[in-house]
């Protein structure tokens, strides 16, 4: 396990006590979540990233082109706001 002294803005601080708190953890386990989750969501827009480097748009849209022009099944219309 290692340490990093970390300089926290005092607002952002206080959020996370309260939010700590709320979950009933210690300030350190909720830290280390946050931390953990921000590091599996940066890992996963990067891999993503890397995977649309690698689409082929025409090629996507050839396929389209080939899908029938019929109405959605009952249940997957889209939604339309108002």
């Amino acid at each position: 396990m290692s340490t990093y002294p970390l300089r926290i803005a005092d607002h952002v601080m206080e959020e996370a006590k309260r939010a700590a708190a709320e979950d009933n953890v210690s300030l350190n386990q909720l830290l280390s979540a946050f931390i953990a989750d921000g590091i599996g969501h940066r890992r996963a827009i990067m891999s993503l990233r890397k995977r649309a480097a690698r689409g082929n748009v025409d090629a996507a849209l050839a396929i389209l082109d080939h899908a029938p022009d019929v109405e959605p099944d009952p249940g997957d219309e889209p939604v339309r706001e108002t």
